[in-house]
């Protein structure tokens, strides 16, 4: 048989895009605000992670272009040897501080540094459980690993019980969970969790993607939200949505800080983060801690967004974040959605399988703290509009 051959066999893209549905790698030509264009067409833009609003801040643009010209394009090495700079380990002091740990370690990409995190430190002999709804970074780290995976059903605090119960006391135990979940919006019931983690010894890790300048007093996380900062062992976070750049970021004790630096294989032989891009970070980071009044506006835009759908007869699901999911059903029912949503001016990502169980696509819908009253009017309008020509809302 041809190694080839499952490539060739592969029709679901192909057939997608014969019929004018392909709703994935569609260029964009601007910048990505809270509106942009793809190919001159004006579209409302509700399928980003900018939450903050801060992509195109002019502070943030002026500290890249700094960036650039001190340090130059690249760094032309991996952190383990040529590639650390003075303002890797500026920004990793800072996010320490943010995170209110004692040290943090920056990475090139936040699915990197979920992968050189939790591989090097579950062992042969040690269990990691993960929420079945983790992002796929939690899942390959996991795969990575030498130590045994299960699986605890989404949000379920019981059904976390009894994996930890029957795990047993001899095993290492570590807890990797999402803080705000990407595909379904919500918020990991935390201080269960921490409740969980202390009464059979285990250990916990948090992805704070999506909670990192959304939750928290400063934007800080979920940790800091529910008040429990000493009780998350690991913060990881990442730069791609609040921070506007590309990166991502472990922080915890000293000890495992260093430990990672010295056995995380996806750290140790992949480049460092350029320093346009650091520098971005640090310059978003003090705009996140300066303006609390962002993640006012972005929580008053995501309750008037669901609040919106719910009333026309959407369902949002278990959402209580900027990540509201309109729930389809049916994978090409969703992809004409999209599809229908994009003719008219939106830009919105389909979500099918496997990326949900079969049967639950959805349409993932993002809000920013700069879009606008008019522009989530539209959108309701819209939405409206082509749900009940495609008969989803009554």
């Amino acid at each position: 048989m041809d190694i080839f051959e499952k490539c060739w066999n592969y029709k679901p893209a192909k057939i997608a895009r014969k019929k004018g549905y392909y709703p994935y790698f569609i260029p964009i030509d601007s910048g990505q605000g809270s509106e942009v264009t793809s190919k001159g067409k004006n579209l409302i833009m509700i399928g980003s992670n900018n939450y903050m609003g801060l992509v195109s801040h002019p502070k943030v643009i002026e500290a890249s272009r700094a960036a650039l010209e001190k340090y130059g394009a690249g760094c032309t090495g991996s952190r383990f040897l040529n590639g650390t700079l003075d303002i890797h380990e500026k920004l990793e002091q800072e996010l320490a501080d943010f995170t209110n740990k004692e040290a943090a370690l920056v990475m090139s990409t936040g699915f990197q540094t979920n992968l050189a995190t939790i591989s090097c430190l579950v062992a042969k002999g040690d269990v990691v459980i993960t929420d079945r709804a983790d992002h796929a970074s939690i899942v390959d780290g996991c795969r990575l690993g030498f130590g045994k995976i299960v699986k605890y059903r989404h949000n379920d605090m019981n059904d976390l019980e009894r994996v930890l119960k029957n795990i047993g006391d001899g095993p290492g135990k570590f807890i990797v969970t999402d803080g705000v979940f990407s595909m379904e919006g919500d918020i990991v019931d935390l201080p269960r969790v921490v409740e969980l983690k202390n009464k059979y010894n285990a250990r916990l890790m948090v992805d704070d993607a999506h909670s990192i300048g959304v939750l928290g007093p400063q934007g800080n996380g979920t940790a800091a939200h529910f008040g429990l900062d000493d009780e998350v062992d690991i913060i990881m976070g990442t730069f791609s949505k609040s921070f506007v750049s590309i990166g991502g970021f472990i922080a915890a004790d000293f000890d495992v800080i260093d430990f990672v630096k010295h056995h995380g294989r996806a750290l140790i032989f992949s480049a460092s983060m350029p320093p346009a891009s650091v520098a971005a970070v640090r310059a978003a980071l003090k705009i996140i801690k300066a303006e609390p009044e962002r993640r006012e506006r972005l929580r008053k835009n995501a309750n008037k967004m669901r609040e919106g759908f719910q009333a026309m007869g959407y369902n949002t699901g278990t959402s209580n974040t900027p990540i509201i999911p309109v729930l389809i059903g049916e994978d090409i029912k969703t992809f004409y959605f999209w599809k229908t949503l994009f003719q008219n001016g939106i830009f919105t990502n389909p979500v099918v399988t496997p990326a949900v169980p079969p049967g639950q696509a959805l349409i993932r819908t993002s809000y920013m703290a700069t879009h606008t009253d008019q522009e989530l009017d539209q959108v309701l309008e819209i939405f409206q509009r082509v749900g009940k020509e495609l008969e989803i809302i009554p």
